[in-house]
Parts: C-alpha cells; structure tokens; sequence
C-alpha cells in the first residue's frame, strides 16, 4: 500500500476540503453559498440548488460520521436545516433549486434529485440518530416508488404534481432522454445507504427489493457486455440513443455496485448472479484503464469513437476509488498504480493551489484550467470528498 498517498488525501481532507466548504457557510439566510466564480468572487445572492445542498449535508454527515469532529455535525445540522425549511416540500419531494433567501426558484421535482436527498438525510441520520430524519428519508423512497417509476423502471422529471416533464436537466449530448444511466445509478446508490441504515425488517425488505431489482436493471438493460460499458441515454424500452463511454460513471459504477451486493449481505443474491454482476464491475474497470488512463489521468468520454480528453474533478476521484476497489478485489498492481498516477495527476492539475479556492472543475489535456466556476449548483464536496474518505479508509484497512 502507499502509505504517502494515504496520508496526503488525509491532509488534502482535513486541511483543504473541509475548511474550504466550511466558508461556504451562509449563516444570514442559511444554507451554503451557491456560486464562487473562477475569479474567486463569491455571489452571496446566487440560487441554492438542492443537489449543492444535498450533497454538502451528506459530507459533513459523513465527515462527522468519520472524524467525530461535532463541529462538523454542526455544519451538517445548518445544511438540513435549509433543506427542510425551503427544499422540501410539504406536498412532498425536493424542489430542484431556490433562490438565496430561500424562495422556490424552480419547482421541478427530478428523480435524480430525490436520491440525492435520500442519501443525504440517511447519512444524516448515522451522524444525528433522530428518527424524524430517517422518516424523511423514508417519505421519499416512498414518493420515487410511486411518482417517479413505470413498471420497466425509473423515469426522470417531473413538474410540482409530479407530472411527467421532459428530462433536459440529466439530457446531454445532444440527446432528449426518457431514462438515464445516472439516474438509475445513483437511486441504487441511494437505497444502498438507506438500506444500512434502516432497521425495520420489513422497511429493509421493501428497500432491499428495490436494490435488487435496480441490479437486475443494470445488469440486464443498462450494461452493454460486448462493449464492457454501461449505456448513457435511453428511450422508454431501454434502446441506446447514443454511441457513448461515459468512463466517469463507469468507474463510479464499478465500486458503487459492489458496495451495493456487499451492504445487501452474503446470500440474498443468487450467487451465480452475484458472479456474473462482479465480473461486470471488474470488466467495466478493466475496460476503464485500457481505454480512460492516459499519461497517468483519466479522460472524460468517448463519443462515436472520438475521446474527450477534458480531464474533469469528479472523473479523477471516482477513477482513484474504482481503481482502489479493483485491487483490493483483484490483487492486480496495475489498478493500485493507476490511482497512484491519478493522485499524482489530480495533486499537481486538479487542486487549485490558490488561497480561498478548492479543486478546478477541469483541465484540457496540457493540464490548463477552464474558467468554471469553483462552486456552483453541480460542483460540489461529494465527489472529491467521498474519495478522501473512500480511499482512506480502504487503504488504512490494508496496512
């Protein structure tokens, strides 16, 4: 194991990450600043998106959860305390944004969305231990079984009533899609962490199914085995609307569904089943290093064969947890060394050295930043966080 690398994403955590997004803190209308600009202007009047806010209450949830610091608790209750009172909404679901003081700025109601919050109150709930949170959390995995599925599975924007609306928000590439590969991916992500949490036998069953079903989906309509990847875009049948790698997701995908078979338990999946879904993971990150590891980082995409060598902050995190999980599974040296390369890559290209800044949003292939913003509604401490955590604690598990 590298010990340096451990005890660098350690100091890169606590000394960077962390008092980075504690600044961020908006204690005269609540909630977390929702715009730092690349200029490092801050906009205290910017829109609060609830993916921001949502993943912001996840990591300092976790990062309490982890250092048992109960200052950073203390930040998690400041965030959960915005979501509640202007995010939620009492009709139920979680608004997409508000404006800065928190008046509901667009009332569309993603699926995507509502994992997010999902995720964030279950963490919330280990850090805090109040039932009302988990009841919050459980109204919404109500909510998406009923509002935001069909029987073939999830579906993606919904207006305030939760009728259907044309999903432009998780739509790229040129495409209008009826279902996604990220929605879907991060709903299991979601269940994964309500289902540890949760303790009602029959609550865990019903969350339990769904995990299982979300892992027959991928498996059976989202994973292209021939081409070792997981589709991006969807029609209602599940037909691809484009020739896509997206290697982020895929990587991402590689260890989120092995926590996913790993916190359901031995025994509840089939076991040919769960070979057949491991061997799908370590091919997807297989695949990855063969085709995303470029001069020791990890490209964006593949689109109709041409590669977008964009290098981009949340694709070298996930890539360095990925490539971590494979060796751990594998023993294979060659994924170690990979997130190595990546971690060297991301400390040299990635985090921004400037006073009062964090980690660029993304770099061209001679390392050049793009003038995005620091902070903004999909920019955000869970990404580069959750791999400070991720790989902490899978490598000190190794010494």
């Amino acid at each position: 194991m590298d010990i340096l690398m451990l005890h660098e994403i350690e100091k890169e955590l606590n000394e960077h990450i962390i008092p980075f997004w504690k600044s961020l803190r908006d204690d005269e209308n609540g909630g977390f600043y929702g715009l730092l600009d690349y200029e490092l202007n801050l906009d205290k009047k910017a829109p609060k998106g609830a993916i921001l806010n949502s993943r912001i209450l996840w990591f300092f949830a976790r990062a309490y959860v982890e250092l048992g610091d109960k200052a950073l608790l203390e930040y998690a209750d400041h965030a959960y305390e915005f979501m509640k009172n202007y995010m939620l909404d009492k009709k139920g679901g979680i608004y997409w944004s508000v404006t800065y003081d928190g008046q509901v700025l667009d009332s569309t109601k993603h699926t995507y969305n509502q994992a997010f919050a999902i995720y964030a109150l279950s963490e919330y709930y280990k850090a805090c231990g109040r039932k009302a949170v988990l009841d919050e959390a459980l109204s919404l995995f109500d909510l998406i079984e009923e509002k935001c599925r069909d029987a073939e599975g999830y579906l993606e924007a919904f207006d305030e009533d939760f009728g259907l609306w044309p999903n432009d928000k998780l739509s790229e590439n040129g495409v209008l899609a009826d279902r996604t590969m990220n929605t879907a991916l991060h709903v299991l992500e979601a269940y994964t962490l309500l289902f540890e949490v949760v303790s009602d036998i029959g609550i865990k069953k019903q969350v339990g199914d769904r995990l299982l079903e979300l892992l027959a989906t991928v498996e059976g309509k989202i994973y292209n085995r021939d081409k070792k990847r997981q589709e991006v875009f969807f029609d209602l049948e599940y037909n691809s609307l484009i020739d896509l790698y997206s290697y982020g997701h895929d990587i991402e995908a590689s260890w989120l569904i092995d926590l996913a078979i790993n916190t359901l338990g031995e025994g509840v999946l089939d076991k040919t089943v769960e070979a057949r879904i491991r061997e799908m993971t370590i091919d997807m990150a297989r695949n990855t290093m063969e085709h995303a590891l470029i001069d020791g980082s990890f490209i964006n995409e593949c689109e109709s064969g041409v590669n977008d060598n964009t290098r981009i902050w949340w694709v070298q995190a996930e890539a360095m947890v990925g490539f971590v999980n494979a060796y751990i599974k594998t023993r294979e040296s060659r994924f170690l060394s990979a997130a190595i390369s990546i971690w060297e890559y991301t400390k040299e290209n990635m985090i921004d050295k400037r006073e009062g800044s964090e980690w660029f949003w993304q770099v061209d292939e001679d390392g050049h930043p793009s003038r995005r913003p620091i902070v903004e509604p999909w920019k955000c401490p869970y990404h580069n966080g959750r791999m400070c955590f991720e790989i902490i604690d899978r490598l000190k598990k190794e010494l």
